[in-house]
């Protein structure tokens, strides 16, 4: 059920330490932002020097108040925050609110006191918002701590950044976003963001959840948390384009970024991740209006919740570039604009005159300012057509009424388009409230006008930019490919630490969890090397052990045709490396078949991530991989080798076979089993792995031990 905050978000009664006149200090803030719902729960002011407070008589200290508090702020100088914890739980505080700064933040000092404050606020049964945070508020209960009014609506708002949470108030407020709650996340002693958000799942008045945040902590609690909201996460982050601060051994450690790590749990989790705070207000309009997702207005069928609506996308215009550029926004966000079928294109004729364009991008070509009618016509047959999903509406649609309304643009005299105009916005959102639930997007070159109000008040989200048009409708429709928004994998029971990280060691432990292998033999002289070579028939491959890339040392000899080949391998290769020790292998047949990687990284806030894709020692330089929280199960491993851009080879090209990828997916599956349960692992690899049509060979193995 996770932790209780009821005493955060809906205490009986709340005391601000370090109110203060001063407007300048963050207490004066805080204490006037407190103030606002004095009817709601008592509110006290506590100042040391006592005296009045914003009118009010302050009281000198919490023990003052001769009465027990449910809440406490405080916002006092670093050297007392201490004793004013002590002070707060001695008075039966449930929740503290810590604004105080100068903690983690500053250093293995400040780490040390905020760890042993923390440690006192759980043992008292209390929870802990921050340090070095800038306040909370809830909307539906009438509780406001920080420094800034948020206007209220749907939208959780959870931010370790105070100037990007007010950036965002502003950015929603054209889009009538609003937040039912805010919290500033700050150093998360206590309190984290895994903790919010499960808050705010169970939380009847938020509809979704927007994340700013820079820690994670435990990124994958998140994206399992996220996975189980219910409701749509959005999540904008930084750092991401970084690559982790680690000594990569191998390829996998090599290719993985702190963006790829990201972008694969918020993919399993259903996260929404964008890039900037105008992408974040975009898709939160798009996920939070009438025909999006999370919208209120109508039952949604079964299967139209987030992640199940298709991407089929009709575009609708009143003019060819419009079209043109809103089918090329539509595409790049991943959404599809398929040619509309013969049914459709009929029934579209019958409401369009014969220089109308219905193939897709549909165009009225200028029947709207002949019968503006002609938009509301056109959408409903749109939403009614079995093969449209979604509908993204640009142009010019606006334009009549916001010429009416002296707003620039539109023919001299326009005042009967501008009502025909009014008109179709009506019937159009009429027909939204009557048909199956599909999602509808305007662009309008005035968003502003009274016609385009007409539809964003009616919850049809509604832009100036025709890109952020296509990707609110990519948010809307739960765009997913196959196999995405798995949820978080649970970690497999740890299994007992590999105590040979060696060659053979690797191998043993991958050939033990059913990874197929060629056969093989560990040698160190002449006389092991021809002893193997009796075991089983050429050809052979040889490699030196001990080195961290073996072909890119001459240390692979492959196609050795019998045993003098394989000596004459081993001496020439012995006297130019000196390696220790070898490997003697049967060589796998090539024939028809494609390498693959598959990999496991450690990362240190979302655990063991998966890479898989083209394999072999272009790995790095081709770069088609793809990722994901790891284990990876079969389905979902197909699904990212699918979805490589060289996956066409899977399938056989030029006369070549296809290859077994179930057979690579059960591998894939078996490999990244292994290294979630061995976390002393910081990267596993076999690299690469052969696929061929008659299966997988696993025909190298590394691992790199913490």
């Amino acid at each position: 059920m996770g932790r209780d905050l009821t005493a955060l978000f809906d205490p009986r009664s709340v005391a601000v330490v370090g109110a203060s006149d001063d407007p300048a200090k963050y207490g004066h803030a805080v204490a006037a932002q407190a103030l606002r719902a004095p009817d709601r729960r008592p509110v006290h002011l506590v100042n040391r020097r006592g005296g009045t407070v914003l009118g009010r008589t302050a009281a000198t200290s919490l023990t003052a108040v001769g009465e027990p508090v449910e809440l406490v702020v405080i916002s006092v100088p670093g050297a007392g925050f201490e004793a004013a914890v002590d002070e707060a739980l001695a008075c039966g505080a449930k929740a503290i609110v810590a604004i105080t700064a100068g903690f983690a933040e500053a250093g293995p000092a400040g780490l040390a006191r905020q760890r042993a404050v923390a440690a006192r606020v759980r043992a008292a049964g209390a929870v802990l918002v921050g340090p070095n945070c800038l306040g909370i508020a809830d909307n539906t209960t009438e509780l406001y701590l920080a420094s800034d009014r948020f206007a209220p609506g749907g939208v959780a708002l959870l931010s370790q950044s105070g100037n990007l949470a007010l950036e965002l108030q502003l950015r929603g407020e054209p889009h009538g976003l609003g937040f039912s709650r805010f919290v500033s996340l700050g150093n998360q002693a206590d309190v984290t963001l895994v903790d919010l958000v499960e808050d705010c799942s169970r939380h009847e008045a938020t509809s979704a959840i927007a994340v700013y945040a820079e820690d994670f902590g435990d990124g994958r609690a998140f994206a399992a948390a996220a996975a189980a909201a219910g409701k749509p996460v959005v999540l904008l982050t930084a750092g991401r384009g970084t690559a982790s601060a680690r000594s990569a051994r191998s390829h996998t450690g090599a290719l993985t970024t702190s963006a790829d790590v990201v972008a694969a749990a918020c993919r399993d989790a259903g996260v929404e991740l964008v890039r900037t705070p105008r992408e974040m207000t975009v898709v939160l309009a798009g996920l939070t209006g009438l025909n999006g997702p999370t919208g209120p207005a109508r039952p949604a069928r079964p299967d139209a919740g987030v992640g199940t609506r298709g991407r089929r996308t009709a575009v609708f215009t009143d003019g060819g570039g419009h079209g043109a550029v809103a089918a090329d926004a539509a595409e790049d966000a991943g959404l599809e604009v398929p040619e509309l079928g013969g049914p459709t294109q009929d029934r579209l004729r019958t409401v369009l005159w014969e220089q109308s364009s219905v193939a897709n991008p549909v165009d009225l070509a200028g029947m709207g300012e002949q019968r503006p009618l002609s938009y509301a016509d056109t959408v409903g047959a749109l939403l009614d057509a079995d093969e449209v999903d979604a509908v993204l509406m640009t142009g010019y649609f606006g334009g009549y009424a916001a010429s009416e309304g002296g707003l620039g643009g539109g023919p001299a005299g326009g005042s009967v388009l501008a009502e025909g105009e009014a008109r179709a916005a009506k019937e159009i959102v009429a027909h939204l409230a009557s048909a199956a639930p599909k999602p509808l997007v305007v662009q309008s070159m005035y968003p502003g006008s009274p016609s385009c109000r007409v539809l964003a008040e009616a919850g049809v989200p509604v832009f100036a930019a025709t890109e952020d048009a296509a990707r609110a409708l990519a948010a809307m429709t739960g765009l997913r490919s196959p196999g995405d928004a798995t949820g978080v994998p649970p970690l497999p029971s740890p299994a007992p630490p590999l105590s040979d990280p060696g060659y053979h060691g690797v191998r043993a432990l991958l050939d033990a969890a059913g990874v197929p292998f060629p056969a093989a033999r560990e040698i160190t002289d002449e006389a092991g090397l021809l002893a193997a070579a009796a075991e089983f028939d050429g050809p052979y491959v040889l490699k030196a052990l001990h080195l961290l890339h073996k072909s890119d040392a001459g240390g692979v000899a492959l196609r050795l045709a019998d045993r003098d080949a394989l000596l004459t391998a081993y001496r020439e290769m012995y006297a130019r490396l000196g390696a220790p020790a070898y490997s003697v292998e049967a060589m796998a047949d090539l024939t028809d078949g494609i390498e693959l990687i598959v990999g496991v990284n450690q990362d240190p806030r979302f655990g063991p991530i998966a890479l898989v894709g083209l394999g072999g020692v272009l790995t790095e330089s081709l770069r088609d991989v793809a990722f994901a929280l790891a284990p990876v199960p079969a389905r979902r491993a197909e699904a990212l080798l699918r979805g490589l851009r060289s996956a066409a080879l899977l399938d056989g090209v030029r006369g070549r076979p296809a290859v077994d990828v179930a057979a690579a997916a059960a591998v894939v599956e078996r490999i990244t089993t292994v290294a979630a349960a061995h976390p002393e692992i910081a990267e596993l690899e076999v690299n690469p792995l052969l696929v061929r049509p008659d299966g997988a060979l696993a025909l190298d193995a590394r691992a790199v031990l913490r």
